[in-house]
Order: structure tokens, then sequence, then C-alpha cells
């Protein structure tokens, strides 16, 4: 078994992150409740597992996982870990504070708006700055920019808010050295290539375009990440569900309940990890990483107890034979990088 987390760079910026990442949704309240105590033992188990690199987002819980992650890190070292947070969503008091509700986070006391604007963007950089309490932030991502969320009417007219303003704003905070690099969020495949025909990014979170259950991105998104020196960040290893909790009924693929297609590969990718004693778990981990452009993955975890398993997951010692394997029973492409 190794004994550490590497570090790597993020395309050709000389930012280092730890190749196992935290991703603070969970934390935001999402679908549950945490006590602040709860939180706190979260990202330190996270710490305590070796983890530097910490992602967070204003939309996630509406500011609440912002506030957490700035708490906690303010009692460390500046130097000592990386932080990205997001632009695209401005926070304001609700219209009706009293009849506000919002569909993914509980107790979330703040509605939003969508700004991909120059002012919009440095608006949302200097309230992060606020909830965390920190001075510096070494990431901003562009955050929810796609066809798949918005709609292609709707993704128009924002992606030309982002292209006549919001995008100058990031080259500015970046030159003058506010952050130290910026990317887009992209949550399914396709809007890669939309965002490399217009601008330079140094990297994408990418969420269910790369997964031990999907290589499309091998096509021609990545290789033109490659050819333009992006990074890549995976935010979904576990396909948004079902690589953590294995086919189970009411698995989740992709934000939703998986079809019978994907449980059956499912089934027989788990098959042949217990056949080489592995846990599907952390073959989903580590398969990502073998991917030259891909710095990192960033799980997020509900239970501090989760943290040390992952870090165990992620480090275990996979044999070759296991993606021999894989790969000869077409459960993953010929093509695919592997560790």
């Amino acid at each position: 078994m190794k004994n550490s987390i590497n570090s790597r760079k993020i395309g050709v910026t000389e930012l280092e992150v730890t190749s196992l990442g935290f991703g603070a949704a969970p934390i935001g309240d999402l679908f549950q409740k945490l006590a602040e105590p709860e939180a706190e033992s979260i990202l330190n188990a996270a710490w305590n597992s070796g983890i530097r690199y910490f992602d967070t987002a204003p939309f996630y819980g509406h500011g609440k996982s912002e506030l957490r992650v700035g708490q906690f890190l303010r009692q460390k070292d500046r130097d000592e870990f990386v932080l990205s947070t997001k632009v695209g969503r401005v926070l304001r008091a609700p219209k009706d504070p009293a009849n506000f509700k919002s569909d993914f986070w509980i107790d979330a006391i703040f509605d939003f708006q969508f700004d991909y604007t120059y002012d919009g963007v440095m608006r949302s950089f200097e309230d992060s700055l606020q909830r965390l309490g920190l001075n510096r932030i070494d990431v901003l991502l562009i955050h929810d920019l796609d066809p798949w969320f918005h709609g292609p009417d709707v993704f128009n007219a924002y992606f030309g808010q982002l292209l006549s303003g919001g995008y100058q704003a990031l080259q500015d905070l970046k030159n003058s050295g506010a952050i130290r690099a910026f990317g887009a969020g992209v949550n399914l495949p396709g809007t890669i290539p939309k965002f490399l025909d217009s601008m330079d990014l140094d990297l994408f979170i990418v969420a269910m375009p790369y997964t031990l259950l999907d290589q499309g991105a091998l096509d021609s998104e990545f290789p033109r990440c490659a050819d333009r020196s992006v990074g890549i960040v995976i935010g979904s290893p576990f396909a948004s569900g079902i690589l953590a909790t294995g086919p189970i009924e009411g698995a989740v693929y992709g934000y939703k309940p998986a079809s019978p297609e994907i449980m059956e590969k499912t089934c027989r990718i788990a098959s042949v990890c217990k056949k080489h004693g592995v846990s599907l778990r952390s073959a989903a981990m580590q398969f990502p990483l073998a991917h030259p452009i891909v710095a990192a993955i960033i799980p997020g975890s509900i239970k501090p107890e989760y943290l040390p398993t992952n870090r165990d997951d992620f480090i275990r010692e996979i044999p070759s034979g296991l993606w021999d394997e894989l790969r000869k029973d077409g459960l993953i492409r010929e093509d695919a990088p592997t560790p």
C-alpha cells in the first residue's frame, strides 16, 4: 500500500493540489442537515487524512458551505492548502423570507441570481472572500454554465454575458494575483468544446464525463484539453453515487435513478473487483487519475468516518490484472489509461 496522497500540478499552472481533494457540497446541508460540530468533524477528518485541496461554492448551502470551510481553514497555515470556489451566482436576500425554501439545501436562508457579467463575477469573488474569512482564493470556477443545467437558449444568453464581461473579470483577477488559476465546472459531456473555442482556461472540474462507467471524454474533449494544456479535476468519481454504493436498489447515476443497463454494467465491474480483492470504491477513485491531464478527484462526505476509508481506498494497491480484465471484458475502453 502506498502511504501518502501525492500532489499534482493543474495543467501548466504552478498550482499543486493533493490528488485526493474534498468536495464541500455536502457540508452545505445537501439533503441532510448537519450541526456545526458535525461539519467541523468532517473537515477535520479530511485534513487528518492528508487532504489539502478543498472545493466549495456560493451555491452549496447558499453560502453555508463557504462559511464552514472558511471557519475551519482559517485555523490552518494559508500556504498549506489550496482552495477553490465558484462564480456565476450572486447571493441575495429572498423576496419573501418567511416562505423561502431551497430545492436541495436544508434551511438555506439566501436566494441567488445567476450573473456571469464582469460586475457579477467581481461581486461573487468579493462576497466569497468575506464568507470564507480569507484574503486569498486560489482557484475560481465558472459554475453550472452548461445547456444541461439552463437549457440551450438561457445557456447561450449567459454564455454571452461571460464572453462580454465575466471572462475579462477572471483574467483581471488572475493577472492581479488575486487568484492563481480559473476554469469552469462541467456537469455532463458536450460543454468543454464550447469553452475551449471561446477562451483560455486553466482547468475544468468535470462531474460525469469521465468515470469507471463513462469514458466518452476520451473521444475529443480530453484530447483537446491535452492539446491546450488544460488540467482536469474529477468532481464525481462515483458517478454521483452508484460507484460508491454499488448496484443497490435506488442507486443513483448521473443525478437520477440508475437504468437497468447501468446497474448491470456496475454489477459486472463490481464482480471483477471482488475477484481481485479490490473494492468498487477503490477502483472508481483510482481509475480517473491514470489519465495524465487529471490532477485530482474531489469526492464529498457526510460522515467523518468515511474520510479515512476514502483515503485507504485511494492509496490501496490495485493489481494490474483487474484493469486488464475490465478491458478484456469491454467494461472500460481499450484506450483508457489505467494505473
